[in-house]
């Protein structure tokens, strides 16, 4: 019997979320404690981080590209940010200008090279972040200065409520956004079906040039905001901020049932793909793999979730 495609998207959201059960069960078997009040905090902490990076991830992979620019983005974001900041309140104003005005910037550039250029995305965007980390060298001299300011420390490190974070309510802000825009939008609606068939949408009217340029925007504003947050919880800023952040934004995404063809998914699974990202770092470091044994088990395990994933979705 042939399952409908609601059904069947259906079935891989439940899926993931029987994943992320599943691991945070295991998480509390191989490490007690790990579910524990200040320490699910932390995680949720770094979730809400990699989920504002992969809403922008979710957006490209449904049009049928890819943003390899993520991790340059948030280091540039990161290390100007925390110069033009200097640890004062009064430049916060500026700061966040200037990380919107970069993150535009690379969006549109992005955005012009993949559709006008027809360069293709993954080029594009390896290339641009390429660029972008050498500009951010070039900027620190390879030695970042500056500061958080104290408003920015106190907004991603206190806690709401005794056990909210400011991180935390925020990526969730943000995910209700994107889930409306996705689902009840017209640019939704294009996002779906220029990654389904860019020449069919075309033909139906959709402007494809706005709708491209767009979505890179809003990957690399996101990738930017990450910059400004990461500034209040280290304090300063690092050339190697943003790395973590790519493959584990396209792991999230792919692992919450967004296809890396476009055109199939959604936010919702996104979430709970941020969310199991973040688990497997965290239990790795806990339970003192070291860091080599780590990316190889980090790995092994993306591997096997998208393995699962995919075997189930293909019965759905």
């Amino acid at each position: 019997m042939k399952v409908s495609g609601r059904f069947g998207k259906s079935q891989a959201i439940l899926l993931v979320y029987i994943m992320l059960v599943a691991l945070l069960v295991l998480a509390e078997v191989v490490a007690p404690g790990f579910l524990g009040l200040n320490h699910m905090n932390s995680v949720m902490r770094q979730a809400a981080f990699l989920g504002i990076a992969a809403i922008g991830q979710t957006f490209v992979i449904l049009s049928g590209g890819i943003d390899l620019s993520i991790a340059s983005l948030i280091t540039l974001s990161n290390v100007v940010s925390a110069q033009v900041m200097d640890g004062k309140n009064s430049n916060i104003a500026l700061s966040v200008l200037i990380m919107l005005a970069i993150g535009i910037c690379c969006g549109i550039v992005n955005g012009v090279g993949i559709h006008y250029l027809r360069i293709s995305p993954l080029v594009m965007t390896l290339g641009m972040g390429s660029v972008i980390q050498g500009v951010a060298y070039i900027y620190s001299k390879g030695a970042p200065k500056g500061a958080s300011a104290p408003a920015i420390t106190a907004l991603v490190t206190e806690k709401i409520l005794g056990f909210l974070t400011s991180p935390l309510l925020i990526s969730l802000f943000l995910a209700t956004i994107a889930i409306i825009v996705l689902k009840y939008t017209t640019l939704g609606r294009y996002i779906y079906s220029i990654g389904t068939n860019i020449v069919s949408s075309k033909y139906s009217g959709i402007n494809i040039p706005r709708t491209l340029l767009t979505i890179y925007v809003v990957s690399a504003v996101m990738a930017s905001l990450i910059g400004l947050l990461l500034i209040g919880y280290t304090g300063t800023s690092y050339l190697d901020t943003g790395n973590v952040y790519t493959m584990n934004s396209i792991a999230a995404v792919v692992i919450g049932g967004t296809s890396v063809l476009g055109g199939v998914g959604g936010y919702v699974g996104t979430i709970a793909g941020s969310i199991i990202m973040t688990i497997i770092v965290g239990l790795l470091a806990v339970v003192r793999i070291p860091i080599s044994g780590r990316l190889i088990a980090q790995g092994l395990v993306i591997l096997l979730i998208l393995l699962v994933y995919g075997r189930a979705s293909k019965r759905a």
